[in-house]
Order: C-alpha cells, then structure tokens, then sequence
C-alpha cells in the first residue's frame, strides 16, 4: 500500500524514475541523432559540449550509483532504522542527486557537479553509519 511507503523508499522511486526519463530522453537524442545522418560511432566520443555524451555520462553515473542507495536503504530497512534525521539525510540526497544530474545535462561547470557529489556522498555515509551503529 502506499500508506506503507517510508521516505527513503520514495527516494528509491524517485531515484528508479529519474533513471528511466533520463534513458528515454538518451534514446530520443540518439535517435534524432541518427536520424540526421549521425553516426552510431558518435556515441563513445567523449566530447563534453555533446548533449548526446553528456546524457550518456548522466544515465551511466545513475546507474552506477544507485546501488550504493539501495545498498543503504536495505541496510536501514533491515535494521529498522528511521525517522527524521534518516529522511531528511534522504531528502538531501535525492535532491543532490538530481540536481547533479541536471547540472550534468545542461553542461553547467563541473565543480558544481562536485560539491553535489561530495553532499550526497556526505549522506551515505552517514545514512550508513546510522544503519550500523
């Protein structure tokens, strides 16, 4: 039921749905790209003024990271571990999360990429430690 949905469970959803727009906006920009003459080769061209290799880092950088969240959410959840500091740390990181994301995709100065990893990193730390202590 969703009156059984937790905070960092919506994360989750949040995390997976944002995962999957982003791959469907990649495969709308590859498509277009290859509808216009392009070349399936342009796409392991690391070149950071492409939209189309920038979504291409978006969505492998979801990917890679969303284990690390549903490893820290398995962990709370099976130590029973909640409430407002869990998520509002969880809060925090999906926000960062997508923020970094989008910071990503308009191609914005990549130091603002960094502070939003280091804070969401910051997070699972910490999520972590409250779920093993």
């Amino acid at each position: 039921m969703i009156s059984d949905m937790t905070v960092p469970l919506w994360g989750l959803v949040i995390f997976i749905v944002w995962t999957i727009a982003v791959v469907v906006l990649l495969l709308a920009v590859r498509i277009r790209h290859l509808s216009t003459g392009g070349s399936p080769k342009d796409f392991g061209i690391q070149n950071d003024e492409s939209l189309l290799w920038r979504l291409y880092r978006v969505q492998a950088n979801l990917v890679e990271n969303l284990p690390l969240y549903i490893g820290v959410l398995f962990l709370l959840t099976v130590r029973g571990v909640s409430g407002t500091v869990v998520d509002s740390l969880v809060v925090v990181y999906i926000i960062f999360r997508l923020v970094h994301s989008l910071i990503h995709i308009a191609g914005i100065n990549p130091l603002f990429r960094l502070v939003c990893l280091v804070i969401q990193l910051g997070c699972l730390l910490v999520l972590t430690t409250l779920a093993v202590i």
